[in-house]
């Protein structure tokens, strides 16, 4: 962790991106890649000391599974300690045992979500913050300190009252891992309608992609973006900022050969590295 942070830095990334899973069921089919999954906000933490430059995302941490007044004060710390560098990805959630192991209904995640933005921010930005709603109750109380910058708040969620919820509300939206790279543009269409209809600049909205990528032999006749060689990698990128994508991260998590708990552990660092190297900016 702190090897990739460090040579990332030095090569030049934008930024360092994790994700937030907080159990694994039994017998689950979602794939090994989750089962075994460090705290993100701890892991920016720790990040931050190590790093000056490199921004530091998280894509995405589930709102449900938080109080509003909790993350508001654990991010509005990792902003201030990472020097504003944070990105901050939140979601709805979607795996049903997290919602009863954190005692959390499914039921009216968006109108819970919507809520629990509008408490975050008024915590980082009012002197004093009094709110009665259906889903949180915060008696007349301070939070400080407060960030010096606001932190950019990025939305997950493919469906499309989801989209429309981040082109209405947020700074940005965050595809998901199992988004088809070729149809994102679509996406960012809805979500840069719903912020203009909400009287809002689509042109200021970041898209950020969780790149699934798989380096391969080259040349597969059904080659997916992302997947092939480092050269056939790159040139995919240009496909991707034509359809609106801002920001891509490269996610090697995803990769069988890589991110597997089975995988060799020192074959999967140097894969990890190489890639790293070869893919830089």
């Amino acid at each position: 962790m702190a090897r990739i942070a460090r040579r990332a830095e030095e090569l030049g990334y934008h930024g360092l991106w994790t994700f937030q899973r907080l159990l694994y069921p039994r017998g689950h089919t979602m794939g090994p890649t989750y089962r075994s999954v460090h705290d993100p906000v701890v892991t920016l933490s720790y990040l931050a000391g190590l790093t000056s430059r490199i921004r530091l995302g998280v894509a995405v941490l589930n709102m449900p599974f938080f109080s509003p007044v909790l993350l508001a004060k654990q991010l509005a710390s990792l902003q201030a300690v990472s020097g504003g560098r944070l990105d901050a990805g939140l979601g709805l959630g979607w795996l049903e045992e997290e919602f009863v192991a954190s005692g959390v209904s499914m039921e009216r995640r968006g109108r819970r979500a919507e809520e629990f933005l509008r408490v975050l921010r008024r915590l980082w930005s009012e002197e004093t913050v009094e709110h009665e709603g259906e889903f949180y109750r915060l008696p007349p109380v301070h939070q400080d300190p407060r960030p010096a910058r606001l932190p950019p708040i990025l939305l997950g969620g493919g469906a499309p009252v989801a989209l429309r919820r981040a082109g209405r509300l947020a700074d940005g939206w965050i595809s998901a891992s199992r988004e088809d790279p070729a149809g994102l543009g679509e996406k960012i269409a809805v979500v840069k309608e719903a912020a203009r209809a909400a009287g809002r600049d689509p042109q200021a909205l970041r898209f950020v992609t969780r790149g699934v990528t798989r380096v391969r032999p080259p040349g597969a006749a059904d080659r997916r973006p992302l997947t092939g060689s480092f050269e056939e990698i790159r040139g995919d990128l240009a496909g991707l900022a034509a359809q609106g994508v801002t920001d891509l991260f490269h996610d090697l998590n995803f990769d069988p050969e890589i991110g597997s708990p089975d995988a060799d552990p020192a074959e999967s660092m140097r894969r990890a590295e190489a890639a790293l190297e070869a893919l830089a900016p």
